[in-house]
């Protein structure tokens, strides 16, 4: 739990706590239709919505990042391969947590879909 503390601050926390927050929101959303709270079709719609803006909310922090990443370099002049790796690395973690979020925002979208399929199929029969 402290590594994923760790990688949240190091992506940049401006980037990396909303998505988490979107993954939690995912989840919640997820567990609300499977128990038959809300409208599947409603759900399933707004966890995609909810998946694709993460996805490029990440992309654009790790944008962000690079960008910053090499006006430091240039400001610098001569930087040493460990400060260079370390930077991408940081730069990328935003991505990582960005697709993350989208695949279980899209795993959540295949279970619920075929959840509202199988119930059309039983009750078509």
């Amino acid at each position: 739990m402290s590594q994923l503390v760790d990688r949240i601050q190091e992506g940049g926390p401006a980037f990396t706590v909303p998505l988490v927050l979107i993954i939690i929101t995912i989840i919640v959303l997820f567990i609300i239709a499977l128990l038959g709270k809300k409208k599947l079709l409603h759900t399933n719609q707004l966890i995609g919505h909810l998946s694709l803006f993460a996805m490029i909310w990440g992309f654009l922090g790790s944008t962000m990042g690079l960008i910053s990443a090499f006006d430091a370099i240039e400001a610098i002049g001569d930087v040493s391969q460990p400060m260079f790796a370390g930077g991408l690395k940081v730069a990328l973690l935003t991505t990582v947590f960005g697709l993350v979020t989208f695949l279980i925002g899209r795993v959540a979208m295949l279970i619920l879909t075929m959840k509202s399929q199988m119930g059309t199929t039983v009750t078509e029969g």
